[in-house]
């Protein structure tokens, strides 16, 4: 490979706290809760109510009224973080460019409802009356590829399925196309949609905060008793330095390095030892040719759930010890899965140019055992340069990506 830099031009996001990379930041910076009872479906019978739902979603208000109809919600939710990453950037695809302009997003749980919804219609009417416009969406790689299809993208289209990794691993799959000089310019994108069938399986397998102990999101905290579950969208534009320099277009950061591990335990159990957790962070070190010391920031997969933070954390103390700043933004933002990761690299870019770490909320009741530095509940104003940001999954996934500062 060669040395070309991967950096970041754009920024669209849709999130529960807000919609574009200003009012995420915003909010994100001044604490905001993202959760709120579900409007989407019937929770009635439900011992859980709450998630974190883009309330008020309405994409025509940035994609306009033309063909949205056959959509589904996930994919929605990506096109519209699409169109605000573009529109940020400044990027024009045209047939100059489009050959060397791919997209990459990571999703896991997307096209569950339209599967369901595209099942039962087989099973009730029968397979030859089921609505042929739902089938698109039913596979796993359909949101990505509307991409390309609305904006008219023909290089590369890659759809990551890594659960709770996903998110970094597209930006680690994108670095990789820039490095290797088979695209110019990436549309990296992560989308996990709220819907009733996610929903229950979670609610099913007792992985909600709130089914035994408070419905609250509290990473770190001894009251910490699982996950709750947003949805939303990330699309950061990548570039080579070279290209967002011919473009003269903002560069709001640098991927610097990037280190994944899979290391699997028992079935939807983290490996207590956190084995796979330590060799992510040690060879995203190692790609960026940094040590411990270079990093200011930790943005930490932390989700509120017994295990997965305090085996975290002492992945944190075995790599760094004690001193660096760590923060878990899924205290406001919730669990989104394949979401996470993108969500925390918008945060990190945001913590990047605006000197503020967003703060860990509701960390109340420290776990002596989970003894690091924490930005506990209110925002910390510090000037930093080099952030590292973790996805764990409980599948044995671990992926861990360093952004900084482009000089």
């Amino acid at each position: 490979m060669n040395n070309t830099e991967a950096v970041i031009t754009g920024i669209g996001v849709v999130s529960p706290i807000g919609i574009g990379k200003e009012q995420f930041w915003g909010s994100l910076f001044e604490g905001k809760s993202a959760f709120k009872p579900i409007t989407l479906f019937d929770t009635s019978d439900l011992k859980v109510r709450i998630a974190g739902e883009v309330i008020g979603f309405n994409p025509k208000t940035i994609l306009g009224d033309k063909g949205l109809m056959d959509l589904d919600r996930a994919t929605l939710l990506l096109l519209s973080a699409a169109k605000l990453a573009l529109d940020d950037s400044s990027f024009v695809i045209n047939e100059n460019n489009t050959h060397r302009t791919g997209v990459s997003v990571g999703t896991t749980l997307g096209s569950l409802h339209s599967i369901s919804k595209f099942d039962r219609e087989s099973i009730t009417e029968g397979p030859q009356y089921v609505n042929p416009s739902t089938f698109p969406s039913t596979v796993g790689n359909s949101a990505a590829s509307r991409i390309s299809i609305r904006f008219q993208i023909k290089g590369f289209n890659t759809t990551i399925s890594t659960g709770m990794c996903a998110s970094l691993d597209a930006i680690d799959y994108a670095r990789d196309f820039l490095k290797l000089d088979k695209a110019e310019t990436i549309l990296v994108g992560s989308v996990e949609d709220l819907s009733i069938q996610t929903f229950l399986g979670l609610h099913q397998l007792k992985y909600l905060a709130g089914i035994e102990g408070e419905a609250i999101s509290c990473p770190f905290d001894k009251r910490r008793n699982g996950i709750i579950f947003s949805e939303g969208a990330t699309v950061m534009v990548m570039q080579s330095a070279e290209t967002a320099k011919k473009n003269s277009s903002r560069i709001y950061g640098e991927i610097l390095g990037a280190g994944s591990c899979f290391d699997p335990a028992k079935f939807y159990r983290y490996n207590p030892k956190g084995r796979g957790m330590i060799q992510a962070m040690r060879l995203a070190l190692k790609d960026a040719r940094l040590n411990p010391r270079d990093i200011d920031c930790i943005f930490a997969n932390a989700n509120s759930t017994k295990d997965a933070d305090l085996i975290e954390a002492q992945a944190i103390k075995e790599v760094f010890g004690v001193k660096v700043p760590v923060t878990a933004v899924k205290s406001t933002l919730g669990e989104s899965f394949s979401v996470a990761g993108g969500f925390a690299s918008i945060a990190a870019l945001g913590a990047l140019n605006q000197g503020i770490i967003p703060a860990t909320a509701n960390l109340e009741e420290k776990d002596a055992a989970c003894d690091l530095d924490y930005v506990a509940n209110k925002s910390r104003k510090k000037d930093i340069s080099r952030v590292m940001i973790n996805t764990f999954g409980f599948n044995g996934a671990n992926t861990s990506v360093i952004l900084g500062r482009h000089n």
